[in-house]
Formats: structure tokens, sequence, C-alpha cells
């Protein structure tokens, strides 16, 4: 008798990188205090109560128990054409926007839509690890545009031109970027989409982290009003960080009519339609909440500043990138990889974070800390047991 075999394109990935790290925590003995977890990227405070009204109410409702449109409920496109038209200065309409159940799966319709196995999408490097290994269990080739330190980790143009080959169906880029917090600029992003429009090829910007953005910082950028964007720019999207709602998984897609047809062939087969309560529940809470959203930017924006204060002259450890939820920070153990630096702080300092090799190879002194997750007193805790963990 022969056992069946498996998919060798799933089986030759790595396990899920966060519980593995979460594993780590449990041999902390609590010397420091209580476990500080900055390795998933969740919501380090409750969401509105308003919301949870909303969520129960759509979810006791027998209009939302059936399957809905593969596209997404009507209210909800609108509602989100509406506010990334006023947040782009753009002119957006329900027809370009899909909804998804969160905004990997988003991530997998737009690349789907656009490369086929055998096909090669670039990326950053460092890489969000979960669109490297949806790329890879669906055959699809990863090409890489290196980003440094040097360059605040925000990728060139030089390199982005370097990476094109035969081959190229898209460029993936995250801003404010997952794992460095780097945010790219307008006109870098401009400029990064002018030679995707040059060499026929997708951009795919996945753009999560937008509404924690610096204040007054304005329109992240301006491709939503350049001529045809809808020809080379899908842009993704997450309600879970803005609205604390991780666990009712629910994204967006932006992209021209013609894209979102497309994906709705892929939707069908992946899930159908994306959860109707949670649509029901954010269609109302798009205009309602914008001033506790605002009030929350502010709070991320002020454990920004308490990291900052942390990591000043920290005994070797440098902070090289920060930026909506995530630092990027080196340590200073020489000839010590990520992995083992992190695990050990894990084990001895209580504190998780992820080990920047999982962000690519070349990043084994980087740590990626999720600092959003804890607040201002929780982060100032940080520092002495850095210290006490380089003693």
């Amino acid at each position: 008798m022969t056992a069946a075999s498996l998919n060798s394109l799933v089986t030759r990935l790595s396990p899920p990188p966060i519980p593995a790290v979460q594993a780590w925590g449990k041999s902390y003995g609590g010397a420091h205090g209580p476990l500080i977890d900055l390795s998933q990227a969740v919501p380090g405070y409750p969401t509105h109560p308003d919301m949870l009204r909303w969520l129960g109410e759509a979810a006791s409702s027998l209009a939302y128990t059936n399957y809905g449109p593969i596209e997404g409920e009507t209210p909800l496109r609108e509602a989100y054409a509406e506010h990334v038209s006023g947040l782009y200065d753009a002119r957006i309409g329900s027809g370009n926007i899909h909804i998804t159940s969160g905004c990997n799966q988003a991530f997998i319709c737009a690349a789907m839509a656009v490369a086929a196995a055998g096909d090669t999408v670039l990326m950053s490097d460092p890489f969000y690890f979960n669109h490297e290994t949806t790329l890879a269990m669906l055959g699809i080739k990863t090409g890489f545009v290196p980003c440094t330190s040097a360059n605040g980790f925000i990728p060139t143009i030089e390199a982005v031109e370097a990476a094109l080959h035969q081959g190229v169906r898209a460029l993936a880029l995250v801003t404010p970027n997952n794992p460095t917090g780097a945010i790219y600029p307008p006109e870098q992003l401009k400029a990064i989409f002018d030679v995707c429009r040059r060499n026929g090829i997708w951009l795919i910007l996945d753009e999560t982290y937008r509404d924690f953005l610096p204040e007054n910082y304005g329109a992240p950028h301006g491709l939503l009003r350049e001529a045809h964007w809808q020809d080379n720019l899908i842009q993704l999207y997450s309600f879970s960080k803005s609205f604390c709602i991780p666990g009712h998984r629910l994204g967006a897609l932006t992209a021209g009519e013609t894209v979102v047809e497309e994906i709705a062939k892929i939707m069908d087969n992946l899930q159908i339609c994306a959860p109707r309560a949670a649509q029901g529940a954010v269609a109302r809470a798009l205009p309602a909440l914008a001033e506790w959203r605002a009030g929350n930017r502010h709070e991320i924006e002020a454990r920004t500043i308490a990291l900052r204060e942390v990591m000043t002259d920290l005994e070797g450890w440098k902070l090289e990138a920060i930026g909506a939820y995530f630092a990027f920070v080196r340590h200073p153990f020489e000839g010590r990889t990520s992995t083992d630096v992190a695990e050990h702080l894990a084990k001895r300092a209580g504190i998780l974070a992820i080990p920047g090799e999982y962000f690519g190879a070349g990043h084994t002194r980087f740590l990626r800390f999720a600092f959003a997750n804890a607040d201002v007193t929780t982060i100032r805790q940080l520092r002495g047991r850095m210290v006490d963990f380089g003693r």
C-alpha cells in the first residue's frame, strides 16, 4: 500500500511564525513582570461599544443568515467608496470595490487575478511573510526589491528597475510597511507606479496601516487620481486595525471594475462572500466612528513616541525604522541570529518579538516590534528589560 502524497508547494512551507514565537513566551517565568507581547499586529485597545452593538444586531438578524453578494454588501461598498474618494480626493465608485475576508484574502485574490503559476511577483525585501507564502503555495515565483536601512527601508527606483525581468507580472508593496514600519512618500510611490506602467505590470499596494499615518499627513498618495490608474493599480486595505475587529476578518480591494469582476470569480470559489454581519456593522461605523478612529491615531502616535524614547542610547540596540504599528530594531549581538535573540528575549526578559529573518534571510540582525499592541506604560518597561538582557 502506497501512502498518498501532499502538495509539496504547501508542505515545504514553514509553520505559521506567530504561534511559534508565542510558544517561546510560555517558558518565561515572570521575573520581570507580565509578558510583553510585541509579536502579532493586533490593536492594543478595545473596539468601540457602538461597534459591538452593531455587530450584535447584525449577527442576530435573519437578513444576514443567507449568502450575500460576492463583491460585498452594497451599503459597505458604497460607504467605503465614499471614504476612499474623500481620503484620496479621487472619484471612486462602488463598482471599484470588492470586500474580502481580511486583507490576506484580498492579497490572494489580487495575486491570482494577475499572475499564474510560473509567473513572478516582486516584493520588497524585507517582506511580509504571508505575502511570500501565499505566492509560494500558488506556484508563483517571487522576486525581491532589496530595501536597506540606509534608505530608510524604502525601495529605490533603481532597485525596482533592477528587479524587473521577463515574466514579472506585478510588484507588491506594503505601506506603512510590515515589518519595518517605513512610510513610503507619495512622490516615491508615484515614481514606482510610473515604472510599473512603463513596463506593463501591476502595482499591488497593501495599505492596511494607512489610518495610523502621522496626523495631518494628508492623502497617502495621489495614485487614484492618475488617469487610467485602474489599468495598473490594485489597492488593498483591512478594517481590522482601524475598527479593532481582526477576528471578524474583513478587508477591501480597490481596483478597476474589470479587475473586480475577475476577482468575483476567485471569491466565489474561496468563500462566496465575506462575513455579512461584519459588513453591515462596518458600513454603519465608517462614517459614525471617524472621530473615535482619529483618537486611536493619537494613541498610536503616543506609543510611537514612547518607543523612540525607550530606544534612545539603549546600549547597542538601534531603532532603524518605525511607523504605524511596527518598529524594525537592530540587536547588538554580533554572531547571533535574530531567531536566537528573539527566543531568549522571550524566555529571559518576557518580551515577544518576531525575528528579522522571518521577513527575509538577510535580516538576521533585526527584530520586529509590533508596538501598537502595548500601551505607553508597558512600552516604557521595555528599556529596563532590554538593558538587563544585554548584560
